[in-house]
């Protein structure tokens, strides 16, 4: 089989380094990729948003799947013009990826779907959640304690164009949880935990993602995906609208039950980066299974060992980013039985260097969680650019994570 992976980041270098281990790939193609990529298969100069560019690409090469990692070619409609083509992707079109797309869209599927979700506030008073109503790269939710921290929530989104949602604030622990489908028929994913705060002990603003592990215990995945993403794909197929790909719903674990925060239309980054880790069975088999509208008789079973991923980004992230710096410690990282996953990085003069927000993600697996995390902080230790940063206590005992 040949496939094509669209997107440039982390989660797209964790998914083509399991798919490359596949026995069922012939080639693999991505566009636009990354150095961590390119080591894999053929990275291609193509905007992942680009669908006419996209269709050429997999017409040239002659490709047998498309798989679209992040959300911006999804909301966008690019599935929409492969399918219409007749190539088969795992990714949902532009109608169904509306359930991230619009934060006021999803609402209204959940409640016609009856699942528990934030109640929406209808005026901003805190201590509530201000949330973009569209896209935002993970940087457009803002927790609001006080009325300063209101006041520069509603400018900050003001600054992004758009409509806002306001909601109330759930306190809990959040966990992120997956299901692979093909419309109807779902495959649960180990659940993660994400650190979305910039600093240690959570503090900080958003950004897309410091770290994460996998799987959290006491969390059945199974269980969350029959009572929360069943009912929403059942009603998106409803409104003639079948959710085809990857739907992750970001959860809080109240004393009432679980509470969507959020439905995404792709995997979770750097979520995927430790969930990956852990399958053992074929992946690509699966995004085909999906793809192809039947995913009856496909497995998609994990180890019972854990993963943490670690974050190295850029000193001036979330705000800034880095470029041309040169990079060092990779391979003493991956030396010392690490993954290096490339995020935002560049080959220039033949040197690995910076380019961008979050640089590397660097997993590591272990017995426990415990046990992963030590590996993980080990081996980001030996990674260095100049500004290089990270949080320290991702993986560390688990405590109660509140404010989404």
């Amino acid at each position: 089989m040949k496939v094509l992976l669209l997107g440039a980041g982390g989660r797209e270098h964790a998914l083509a380094w399991r798919l490359a281990a596949s026995p069922a790939l012939d080639e693999l193609h991505a566009a636009p990729g990354n150095p961590g990529i390119a080591a894999l298969g053929h990275c291609h100069p193509v905007r992942a948003e680009d669908a006419e560019a996209v269709l050429e690409l997999v017409r040239s090469a002659d490709l047998d799947l498309v798989v679209v990692g992040p959300e911006a070619p999804l909301v966008a409609g690019v599935a929409d013009e492969l399918r219409h083509a007749g190539v088969p992707v795992f990714g949902p079109g532009a109608a169904a990826a509306r359930i991230e797309g619009s934060k006021s869209f999803a609402k209204e599927v959940m409640r016609a779907a009856g699942v528990p979700a934030a109640e929406t506030m209808p005026v901003a008073r805190a201590p509530c959640v201000v949330k973009a109503d569209g896209l935002a790269a993970g940087k457009g939710v803002h927790v609001c304690r006080t009325d300063e921290e209101l006041d520069a929530a509603l400018r900050a989104t003001a600054a992004l164009g758009g409509p806002l949602v306001i909601e109330e604030l759930l306190e809990g622990e959040e966990v992120s949880v997956f299901a692979l489908t093909d419309g109807m028929g779902t495959l649960a994913l180990p659940a993660a935990q994400d650190f979305k705060r910039l600093d240690d002990g959570d503090r900080g603003p958003n950004t897309g993602g410091m770290g994460a592990f996998a799987p959290v215990g006491g969390i059945d995945a199974e269980e969350l995906v029959e009572t929360i993403h069943r009912p929403v794909l059942e009603e998106l197929a409803r409104r003639g609208t079948p959710f085809v790909g990857a739907l992750f719903a970001g959860l809080m674990l109240t004393d009432a039950g679980p509470r969507v925060l959020e439905f995404n239309c792709r995997l979770g980054d750097p979520e995927t980066q430790s969930v990956v880790p852990l399958l053992e069975d074929d992946l690509l088999e699966a995004l085909a299974a999906a793809a192809g509208g039947d995913l009856r008789g496909v497995e998609l079973r994990a180890s019972e060992r854990a993963a943490v991923t670690v974050v190295v980004a850029a000193a001036d992230y979330p705000e800034g980013r880095d470029a041309g710096s040169p990079i060092e410690g990779i391979e003493d990282a991956e030396a010392a039985g690490a993954l290096v996953f490339h995020a935002g990085t560049a080959v220039r003069g033949g040197r690995l260097v910076t380019n961008g927000g979050r640089i590397l993600g660097v997993t590591a697996l272990g017995d426990t969680v415990t046990d992963a995390r030590t590996a993980a902080y080990a081996a980001a230790e030996r990674i260095s650019f100049p500004g290089a940063r990270y949080r320290r206590d991702i993986g560390a005992e688990r405590e109660q994570r509140v404010g989404r």
